[in-house]
């Protein structure tokens, strides 16, 4: 479905109100999930970005200064491409719109969204002080109730050059609250992130292995939000609040590499 120009000025004014993992409100913790009964999944969504371009059918391109958490990027299109069966975003030392860098994200709002399910991708990050690559979801309504109301899941943001990667959520009780944690691998080879997420928690792995999960039953602590669609956004943002550290030039141009992108409804 081909999103209107109104739409998408829409959502690039509100989506450019919205934070990640900066300046959190304390969480909002959930309580103890009820174990949930193991189910199995048929594919409703995919992209392994092969080809030697972008299909637009499936993603928006922005073209555009993001305007928060301090981050220092102008993502161009330019910053896109897609070759060896990956998509490759890649962040420069480019002055362009009055920022210092330039850098890659798309989106699927208003072409795919989708409630439950497990959202999966195969992504291998770049590692150097300043990069904030990122694999995460928004509430589809976002052009509504805007954020955080709308909700956030965090599948995988990774920061600077150690070992931790962070999944988080983000959502409104009287403002915002966040929940999530962290866990270790090596970003810099291909891992597989992923969430499962259906009525009674998120669930966050890496390469399948479980780490983290947030109760959402019965809208616990506030989390309706979470019982609605949410659409897919990969971007690799530069400086920031969350790196909170000086860029590393000298490891510039540095990319993030996706080998596909794999939505799941449950069966």
């Amino acid at each position: 479905m081909k999103t209107s120009l109104g739409l998408a000025i829409i959502y690039a004014l509100l989506i450019s109100s919205c934070t990640k993992d900066v300046n959190k409100t304390p969480a909002v913790v959930p309580t103890t999930v009820t174990p949930t009964i193991p189910v199995t999944y048929s594919l409703a969504w995919s992209d392994g970005f092969n080809g030697t371009a972008l299909d637009t059918t499936k993603w928006i391109i922005e073209n555009r200064n993001a305007g928060v958490n301090n981050e220092l990027e102008y993502y161009l299109s330019s910053n896109l491409s897609v070759s060896n069966g990956n998509l490759v975003i890649t962040a420069k030392k480019q002055t362009f719109g009055g920022q210092p860098y330039t850098s890659g994200k798309i989106t699927t709002f208003g072409k795919f969204s989708q409630q439950y399910g497990r959202i999966e991708a195969s992504i291998k990050m770049p590692q150097g002080a300043g990069m904030w690559p990122a694999f995460w979801m928004m509430g589809a309504n976002v052009d509504i109730v805007n954020w955080p109301p709308c909700g956030e899941i965090d599948i995988i943001e990774h920061v600077n050059s150690d070992n931790t990667i962070y999944g988080t959520m983000h959502w409104n009780v009287n403002g915002h609250v966040s929940y999530g944690s962290t866990t270790t691998t090596t970003p810099e080879n291909y891992h597989l992130y992923a969430v499962e997420w259906d009525t009674n928690s998120i669930r966050w792995y890496v390469d399948n292995t479980l780490y983290l999960t947030g109760n959402i039953a019965q809208n616990i602590n506030g989390t309706d939000a979470f019982h609605l669609p949410f659409f897919i956004i990969l971007n690799l943002a530069v400086g920031g609040n969350f790196p909170n550290t000086a860029v590393d030039d000298s490891k510039i141009p540095e990319s993030m590499y996706v080998d596909y992108v794999r939505v799941y409804k449950a069966n």
